[in-house]
C-alpha cells in the first residue's frame, strides 16, 4: 500500500535493535485518514471470506481492526494480555506470546464465550516481526475450533522472517507494506 510506505519513509523512525517506531500516526497517536484507508485495504483483501470474527491482540492492533470492522461488518474481539477479575476462571482460551518490542512473554486470553467452531476468524495486527503475536492468536482460533480465513498486517518486517514462514505453512498472510531492509539512515520495501 503505497499510502503507509509513504508515511513510514515520511515520519517513520528506526531505532536500534530493528525497531521501527510508528507511533506518531499508527500505534500510539493515530491520523484516521489513514486509518481509513488501511481499513478499505484490509476490506478489499478479504470481502469475499465472509469473516464473521475480527481477531486482534491489545493494544496496538485495535484501532486498525476496528477500521477495518467498519467495512467488514464484523465485531472484533481482541485478547488480552492478562487474565484479569472479571474473566471466569476455566472459561478462555488461552495462548503464550512472546513479544519482540516488549521483550516480555505474556499469556493472552479470550473468554469462550466470544470466539466459536462457528465463527470465520480474520486476525489483524499492526506488525508482524517474528510472526509471535499472529502464532498465538492462531492458536486461539484452532482452540476454538473455528476458521481462519487469514492475517491481516499494516507493517511486515520481511527481514525477520515471521510473515515468510507462517506463508510457508500454508496460513494467507497480507502486509500492506513490508519493510525489506532497515539500517539508521535508509529502509526499503519489498515489492
Amino acid at each position: 500500500m503505497k499510502l503507509l510506505e509513504q508515511r513510514i519513509l515520511k515520519d517513520g523512525k528506526v531505532f536500534p535493535g530493528e525497531v521501527l517506531k510508528v507511533g506518531g500516526f499508527l500505534n500510539h497517536m493515530i491520523d484516521d485518514s489513514l486509518l481509513e484507508e488501511i481499513g478499505k485495504e484490509i476490506y478489499a483483501l478479504y470481502e469475499a471470506d465472509h469473516v464473521t470474527k475480527i481477531l486482534t491482540i491489545e493494544a496496538s492492533g485495535i484501532a486498525i481492526a476496528c477500521y477495518s470492522a467498519r467495512h467488514l461488518h464484523a465485531p472484533v474481539l481482541f485478547a488480552k494480555k492478562n487474565k484479569t477479575s472479571n474473566i471466569a476462571g476455566d472459561n478462555v482460551y488461552s495462548a503464550e506470546v512472546v513479544s519482540y518490542t516488549h521483550r516480555k512473554t505474556n499469556t493472552i486470553v479470550v473468554e469462550k464465550d466470544y470466539l466459536s467452531a462457528d465463527d470465520r476468524v480474520l486476525i489483524i495486527d499492526d506488525f508482524l516481526a517474528h510472526g509471535e503475536a499472529l502464532r498465538g492468536l492462531i492458536d486461539l482460533v484452532k482452540q476454538a475450533g473455528a476458521t481462519l480465513v487469514g492475517c491481516a498486517v499494516a507493517i511486515e518486517k520481511g527481514f525477520q522472517g515471521g510473515g515468510d514462514a507462517l506463508r510457508s505453512e500454508g496460513v494467507r498472510v497480507e502486509s500492506l507494506a513490508i519493510v525489506e531492509s532497515m539500517s539508521d539512515d535508509s529502509l526499503t520495501f519489498r515489492h
